[in-house]
């Protein structure tokens, strides 16, 4: 990198650390459950039936290795446009470093594109507005939310995050005081080990399980506005993943308990349908907290994209008037209008059914670069800084056999 771009970055302003873990792991929760889990059910019951809530724990297990490998190089570089910095550090490659963060970008763009398109299915029960006056309305709105300053917006993000995962927590509630199945049908969650047909169907419902995870990594590109990120971004990682891993099990098992998994498969609208069946309420209750999910998904990706991008300004590979930053909101207006502009276009002009499937394909790619980069910088045997979390040398080479043996299955499947 060159000497006036390593001087540009020097004068720039930086963000501000004002997260705590709370806002850590709120923002974690809120980018990782998003609104997959409200259709992810039916998918996930359809194929695996009874032995679904296995595949959920599966892929949590799975993501455990990259969230390490993530825990160590988000402590060693707590930096914004992470997974760029993690190549760069690795490689030295400038196209390389930039390629993976564009990629971030790009696929977080298409998922806040889809979820913003997704948001007008649930909105039009209460607003009879053409869908896409739905759409721009959803996107303008949370892009205001998301130039507010960091703190503000991912509190009101983790405001909304309680009201998601409180949906989730009421068909908890409602399965496990409807009566005893959950406990006594507990048996029937262990396929037969005979029966390889419930084997094969378990592990092509753990790859759509591990695309429910995919976001909590988006939590290092935060790590430089957390305060002491070496203790918290840890913390928040694996708290965000194992919160997410204890909820996923124990809505799928309740509903599956509670709903035949074939007409959970043929609903538009299983947790709704699952929880109107456990409560008596109307299905419009879950649609409501539906809505608060979707609309939540859209903010925290934004506060995302406009963080990488921010991130690879700073490092030298865009230009430098992407790191201006408000001087009332400390945050960057100029990244954060790009990815709004971008995810607004997306959503109004583009067919978005199958790219939702390719970005889940393209960050299980950046899952398994960032793991080789971690294999490549503890090879250097260097000292890390004071406070870095370490795992041992084994982790990253385990996450990238995982994300590689996820993407080849996913290919024969």
């Amino acid at each position: 990198m060159s000497a006036q771009c390593m001087g540009a970055r020097d004068a720039s302003p930086r963000l501000l650390r004002s997260l705590t873990l709370t806002h850590a792991v709120l923002y974690g929760l809120g980018v990782t459950i998003g609104a997959g889990i409200y259709v992810l059910v039916g998918i996930a019951a359809g194929r695996s039936g009874m032995h679904a809530p296995l595949a959920f724990i599966g892929a949590a297990l799975v993501m455990a290795f990259s969230a390490a490998s993530f825990a160590e190089l988000g402590t060693r570089m707590p930096v914004s446009a992470s997974e760029a910095a993690y190549v760069q550090a690795a490689f030295g490659r400038d196209w390389l470093s930039l390629g993976v963060g564009l990629l971030v970008v790009a696929t977080a763009t298409v998922s806040a594109a889809t979820i913003s398109a997704g948001s007008a299915g649930y909105l039009a029960v209460f607003l009879p507005v053409a869908a896409p006056w739905i759409i721009s309305g959803v996107v303008l709105a949370m892009g205001i939310v998301a130039c507010l300053a960091t703190a503000q917006s991912v509190t009101f993000a983790g405001i909304m995050t309680l009201v998601e995962v409180g949906g989730l927590v009421l068909i908890i509630v409602a399965g496990l005081s409807h009566g005893t199945d959950v406990v006594t049908r507990l048996p029937e969650i262990w396929p037969s080990v005979g029966d390889p047909t419930a084997w094969i169907g378990l592990a092509g419902t753990a790859l759509i399980a591990v695309f429910a995870f995919i976001g909590f990594e988006h939590l290092v590109n935060v790590a430089e506005e957390l305060k002491e990120p070496n203790r918290t971004l840890p913390r928040a990682l694996f708290l965000t993943l194992g919160l997410t891993a204890l909820l996923y099990a124990l809505v799928v098992w309740i509903a599956v308990t509670a709903v035949p998994p074939q007409e959970l498969a043929r609903s538009s609208a299983p947790l709704a349908l699952v929880f109107e069946k456990l409560s008596g309420m109307p299905l419009v209750v879950m649609s409501a907290i539906a809505t608060v999910a979707t609309l939540n998904g859209v903010i925290v990706h934004m506060i995302m994209i406009a963080r990488v991008i921010y991130g690879l300004a700073y490092q030298g590979n865009l230009p430098k008037r992407l790191t201006k930053l408000n001087s009332v909101t400390h945050t960057p207006l100029l990244a954060t209008a790009i990815g709004v502009c971008a995810i607004l276009v997306l959503a109004l002009a583009v067919p978005l059914a199958g790219l939702a499937d390719t970005t889940a394909r393209f960050t299980l790619v950046v899952f398994a670069i960032v793991n080789l980069a971690l294999i490549r910088i503890k090879s250097r045997n260097e000292i890390p800084p004071i406070g870095a979390f370490i795992c041992p040398r084994w982790i990253p080479f385990a996450g990238l056999a995982s994300n590689v043996l996820l993407l080849v299955v996913d290919v024969i499947v």
